[in-house]
């Protein structure tokens, strides 16, 4: 690389040519709202609105309590699990940490004794140490994380199951149980829960997109090669994500426990599956290196808004599980399908820009 002359300086007569770079040569407006996240939000506005004139008893007082309630486990897990598809990894693990914490908060509590917070911590303590098994695995033996963590859904939910068998722990003080479905406010739709909620997002949201460890996410996500080569820890970056994850689903699970009032074996069974749909269709690229927290928000409510008001509807289970699906699918191709558009309008675009060029020319 030669080093720049005074030949190379523009001069007074030369029209001085200004850097641009594509993704801010639009306005700020289209910038923020021409994305995937605000047309998730969008969509979730459109689906609440709809669902609130024209579904029988939506509009009522106990619907968002119960969505809330309902969606409170997706909405705590898929912050971390943003992060870890962003690095283009996943943790499919994470609904079995969740059964595990909750026959632990269960079995400590009636066989061992303990009181309910200190057996939330170890249940907790536990997710994590999950966690950092599959992010031993994934980050420094190098395993894809696919495979590691089928394999640790079905090692942690056979160890929950085996602890408990076919029974359940039932008879938790009802302070507790009571904490886990009370009111921030008397009387209002907000549910306790989305109190520790605001909390993880807060922190997330900071980690994720105001911190040097997020560029670090999304640097690993686009090349992690490159990413190692700028400085970003690979390694320890991915442990610590699968470890935010366990612990995450370790309190999901004590959340459950109390929320239902029972420890069993098989609690948050197929879970994962729309913490994931809610997390791609939120935005986030299964690929790794793109994806906001706000969009994920949004595709997590819009699950629950959708089940809620089809339950209203006495649609059954299975429909249910169509249109979401249906969502995700049309979510995940869609990225294909605007990448393919915009390189087509790209070329365009230059062919136009060629032919004026040869047309001024000649």
């Amino acid at each position: 690389m030669s080093a720049p002359t005074l030949s190379d300086a523009p001069t007074s007569r030369e029209p001085r040519s200004e850097r641009t770079y594509p993704a801010y040569s639009r306005p700020l407006w289209r910038r923020a709202l021409l994305t995937r996240e605000f047309a998730v939000v969008a969509l979730l506005g459109v689906v609440y609105l709809y669902s609130f004139n024209e579904v029988p008893a939506f509009d009522g007082p106990l619907t968002l309590y119960y969505l809330f309630l309902d969606i409170a486990p997706i909405l705590l897990i898929a912050m971390p699990m943003t992060m870890v598809i962003i690095t283009g990894e996943i943790d499919l693990s994470v609904a079995s940490v969740v059964g595990l914490s909750s026959v632990l908060t269960g079995v400590l509590h009636q066989d061992a004794g303990l009181s309910i917070p200190v057996a939330a911590l170890v249940a907790v303590l536990v997710g994590g140490l999950c966690g950092a098994f599959n992010g031993f695995l994934v980050a420094y033996v190098g395993l894809p994380s696919l495979a590691v963590t089928i394999g640790t859904l079905a090692l942690y939910r056979g160890i929950a199951v085996g602890l408990l068998g076919t029974t359940a722990v039932t008879g938790f003080p009802d302070r507790w149980t009571d904490l886990a479905k009370q009111r921030i406010v008397e009387g209002s739709s907000w549910p306790m829960i989305l109190v520790p909620f605001l909390l993880l997002l807060l922190f997330t949201t900071w980690l994720l997109h105001f911190s040097t460890f997020g560029r670090g996410v999304y640097e690993i996500g686009l090349n992690d090669e490159a990413a190692h080569f700028t400085g970003v820890n690979v390694e320890l970056t991915k442990f610590w994500l699968f470890v935010f994850a366990g612990a995450v689903a370790g309190f999901a699970g004590v959340y459950y426990t109390l929320r239902y009032g029972s420890a069993r074996g098989d609690n948050a069974t197929g879970l994962e599956l729309q913490v994931i749909a809610a997390v791609l269709l939120g935005g986030v690229s299964i690929f790794g290196g793109r994806g906001a927290l706000h969009g994920v928000v949004a595709g997590a409510v819009l699950i629950g808004v959708i089940s809620s008001a089809m339950r209203l509807e006495n649609q059954t289970v299975n429909l249910i599980n169509i249109v979401i699906g249906v969502l995700l699918v049309l979510s995940v191709t869609s990225t294909s399908f605007l990448a393919w558009a915009s390189g087509l309008a790209a070329g365009r675009r230059r062919a136009r820009s060629t032919d004026r060029s040869r047309t001024s020319s000649g």
